[in-house]
């Protein structure tokens, strides 16, 4: 994909991408320094009506909170979306903040203290269990306050899913119980917490429909014989996620209204027979918001070393680990760039963006067409809406946090 492919969805003003309806220069000025992110909210409302659409209306969407804990990001989407999952104490408190009913708030993730526990127990918000560990200290929990639990079990499948950017399921796995597993843990606690049902999250970032259509076939048909271990009736069921977005040049967006066919299927055959009071959830982050943010750079000063041009930026990657390769990258590739403010002039010369940091790793792009970018331009990268501030390592060498602004 080319940079102004990433350029449509937001639209231009005289040349400048628009943000919010706001050329960019303006944009800036109104937020008073760069770098900074933008996050459009009239992008993220048509990626919601999107799903809206082509999901049956029986599925609950949930927002993944970890993609972008943004609280005017979150507060937004609580008005959008069926639920939030979120993955930590201070998420947790976050999603409670925005008015979404706790019964809708999940709380998954390795690792959750007895705090943390007592804590979600405390409010009500249903608990993804990923060990008898943790089972052990919601009953303790419950006991201690005299409160009800309510748990669905986070299963690691005995499957793996192709396609997926970090698989997250099958194999040995730090999330959840084994599915094999199951059954004596159900046996184990009895009715000493009340559980709800099932989550299944065996992958992410998987931009093929067939393969994201596979693994929710088998989950359904993992989950049908699990739930016959159930004291009560199978209420919750998380199918997980895992909707890419395209990053780079080599690829191509999901189809996800053959993701949507796919699910009409599960829901209307396997789930209306035999599990008709069950809430089927997917659950997303980076697809709800990925690609409606940017973030935003100024160039402060073009070099020219043994013939090669470097544009040095006063970002960098302690605010974009992931654009600098550094995240998840096992072949470097760039995110989509533009400058921002000449989008209507000839691209020029192929050039390397480089941010402020003292180290090599500080590169944003790698050879691409910036050349005609000056001292002052506005270089954007674009997919920035997910993992981008919060995924970096934004106290390293001590440079200002980016603003973030919802427009």
């Amino acid at each position: 994909m080319s940079p102004h492919e990433h350029v449509i969805p937001f639209g231009t003003v005289q040349g400048e991408l628009r943000l919010g309806g706001m050329a960019l220069s303006r944009l800036a000025a109104r937020v008073g320094s760069t770098p900074f992110f933008a996050y459009d909210r009239a992008l993220i409302d048509e990626r919601v009506d999107l799903l809206r659409r082509v999901l049956p209306a029986r599925v609950q969407l949930s927002y993944a909170m970890k993609a972008n804990p943004m609280p005017a990001v979150v507060q937004h989407l609580a008005t959008r979306v069926d639920r939030i999952d979120v993955a930590s104490a201070g998420e947790m408190q976050h999603a409670l903040d925005t008015g979404m009913r706790p019964e809708r708030v999940s709380f998954a993730g390795p690792g959750k203290t007895a705090a943390e526990l007592r804590q979600a127990v405390a409010a009500g918000v249903l608990i993804e269990a990923e060990s008898v560990t943790e089972l052990r200290r919601v009953v303790a929990a419950a006991e201690e306050l005299g409160a009800g639990a309510a748990v669905a079990l986070r299963v690691n499948p005995d499957f793996a899913v192709k396609g997926s950017g970090m698989r997250m399921g099958g194999g040995p796995q730090q999330f959840g119980i084994d599915a094999e597993e199951v059954p004596a843990v159900l046996a184990m606690f009895g009715d000493a917490v009340d559980v709800h049902g099932f989550h299944v999250f065996a992958g992410s970032q998987n931009l093929d429909a067939e393969l994201i259509a596979q693994a929710q076939r088998r989950t359904v048909e993992l989950i049908s014989t699990l739930a016959d271990h159930l004291t009560g009736p199978l209420r919750y069921l998380n199918l997980g996620g895992g909707f890419g977005i395209p990053y780079t040049e080599k690829d191509r967006p999901l189809d996800v209204h053959a993701v949507g066919a796919g699910l009409h299927e599960i829901v209307d055959g396997t789930l209306a027979e035999r599990f008709p009071d069950a809430a089927p959830v997917i659950e997303l982050g980076r697809f709800l918001v990925g690609e409606c943010g940017v973030y935003v750079t100024k160039v402060v000063d073009r070099k020219v070393s043994r013939g090669k041009t470097f544009l040095v930026v006063d970002g960098g990657m302690h605010h974009q680990l992931a654009a600098s390769g550094n995240f998840g990258q096992a072949i470097r590739r760039n995110y989509p760039l533009a400058v921002g403010n000449r989008l209507d002039e000839p691209v020029g010369a192929r050039v390397s963006v480089v941010g402020c940091l003292c180290t090599p790793l500080d590169l944003l792009g790698d050879d691409v067409d910036l050349g005609h970018a000056q001292v002052d331009d506005l270089v954007v990268i674009f997919q920035q809406g997910a993992y981008g501030l919060t995924a970096s390592p934004t106290a390293f060498l001590g440079h200002p946090a980016p603003a973030e602004v919802l427009v």
